[in-house]
């Protein structure tokens, strides 16, 4: 399975040990600001659960992220396709999501701009695109040093946030190979 290498982090595949970790960071009120709502263990061991099947059936993903520098898991950042329908559907993500602890530091954009090379150069993608409510100032900033493109006629209602929450409008990014 693929790994990738940054100057500070590897993008590796997962392991049991991340559960724990990850479900921690999943339960983080303010990681999860920008979603509906926390995840419970269940909820979070079922995502995990998924990114891992994902792997299976495309030999990419989400990779598990780690500090190079003693080995901590510290989230997830890598690809994958989103699993509704929208008028940019079928596509390929970029994704993150970084436990609050090591926020601030570029991680997020170090390890995207990984992914987003493998995206580009080695799965050949034309296009890769990222998302996320429109009150997400970090990750937008996350998205734009990236060197991804913002129209406001690509927003959209992300159409697993229900009607009427605060969150359900988004905006998309792309980012063209």
């Amino acid at each position: 399975m693929t790994e990738l290498r940054t100057e500070r982090l590897l993008l590796r595949p997962w392991r049991a040990a991340d559960r724990e970790p990850f479900a921690a960071l999943n339960a983080d009120a303010e990681v999860m600001r920008h979603f509906p709502a926390p995840l419970t263990r269940e909820q979070s061991d079922a995502l995990a659960d998924r990114i891992e099947s994902a792997f299976a059936q495309e030999g990419w993903g989400l990779w598990a992220l780690e500090l190079r520098d003693g080995g901590e898991f510290i989230g997830f950042t890598g690809l994958s396709r989103p699993a509704f329908d929208a008028h940019f559907t079928p596509a390929i993500e970029v994704g993150w999501r970084l436990a609050r602890g090591v926020w601030g530091r570029g991680y997020a954009t170090e390890a995207a701009r990984a992914a987003a090379a493998f995206g580009l150069d080695t799965l050949a993608a034309g296009e890769l695109v990222s998302f996320t409510a429109t009150a997400n100032a970090p990750s937008r900033a996350v998205m734009e040093r990236l060197g991804m493109t913002h129209d406001p006629a690509d927003d959209f209602d992300h159409p697993n946030v229900p009607a009427g929450h605060a969150l359900r409008r988004h905006v998309l990014y792309r980012l063209r190979g």
